[in-house]
């Protein structure tokens, strides 16, 4: 499992929500969601609240794991880097084509997730 503490559960639901996973519109007064993918893998959200319930000192902070999505085309990630930056994820680095042979982009969630972007280019 991987689990993501947020600040604000329904702004990072619609992030993830953009990026293809299911999560509903309005999660209420939930203060934790879990989402099982297709081969099992589950992730999973903890409101600060949560979390400081059982860890008093926990403070968020940048780095750590980050989310991989394939987009599918290298035009899809220049867009979805495009939505992301303008729905409240910060750029970190902007989409470019790697030497490894893919267009490959950056962007932090609100809560300093990483997000990867990828698509194959051509040839």
């Amino acid at each position: 499992m991987i689990g993501l503490a947020v600040a604000d559960l329904p702004r990072s639901f619609d992030i993830y929500r953009r990026l293809g996973l299911d999560l509903p519109a309005d999660p209420g007064q939930e203060q934790h969601h879990e989402i099982t993918l297709p081969g099992g893998l589950r992730v999973g959200w903890d409101t600060l609240e949560v979390i400081r319930g059982f860890a008093p000192d926990f403070t968020p902070g940048t780095g750590g794991p980050s989310l991989a999505f394939d987009c599918g085309t290298p035009e899809a990630v220049d867009a979805k880097y495009t939505e992301l930056t303008e729905a409240g994820c910060t750029g970190e680095s902007k989409p470019w084509d790697a030497f490894w042979g893919q267009r490959y982009a950056v962007v932090r969630d609100p809560d300093g997730h990483g997000i990867e972007l990828f698509a194959a280019l051509p040839g």
